[in-house]
């Protein structure tokens, strides 16, 4: 039995041959591009759920802080250079426990800034899969239309083999 003499009728449309090879990789090209959509579209809501924790206050915090600590550095200076050297060892350990808290404090801002870059990766990341996400979303919409001009085209060659073999050339 070849691919020509096979036929299949489903409710009462007789297919044949190559058509059914057609119908059958139109039938599943079309079901594989609505999944991979749906496991698009999944994936994107999924990303769209995560929060992202607002930092601008905590900059703003950050950015006060260190204007006192340096205003408190210039003050220490200025007291240093008023004083005698006999209260020279007491400001002295008062200014390495204030630079200790600066260290401290920068520490705290670099990381910051290195959740700060994460965060702005990711977005960036997330904006490259939703730009991929609508790449995809109208290729399957540019296939639905030809897939439909297509079945309107056989069903047209459809109706002219039956009209024709309803009236038979004399």
């Amino acid at each position: 039995m070849s691919l020509e003499e096979v036929e299949l009728n489903i409710g009462g449309t007789s297919f044949k041959g190559i058509y059914i090879a057609i119908l059958l990789s139109m039938a599943t090209t079309l079901g594989g591009g609505v999944w991979t959509a749906s496991s698009l579209y999944s994936r994107l809501e999924t990303v769209e759920l995560r929060s992202i924790p607002n930092i601008a206050p905590l900059e703003e915090t950050i950015v006060t802080d260190k204007q006192e600590l340096l205003s408190e550095i210039e003050l220490i200076q200025q007291q240093l250079s008023d004083n005698d050297v006999s209260q020279l060892q007491a400001k002295l350990a008062a200014l390495g426990v204030n630079l200790a808290t600066i260290i401290a404090q920068q520490e705290k801002l670099l990381l910051i800034d290195d959740n700060v870059d994460s965060l702005e990766k990711d977005i960036e990341s997330m904006k490259a899969t939703v730009t991929k996400a609508e790449l995809v979303t109208e290729k399957v919409s540019g296939f639905e239309s030809k897939l439909t001009t297509m079945k309107r085209e056989v069903e047209d060659l459809w109706s002219a083999m039956d009209y024709l073999n309803s009236n038979p050339l004399k």
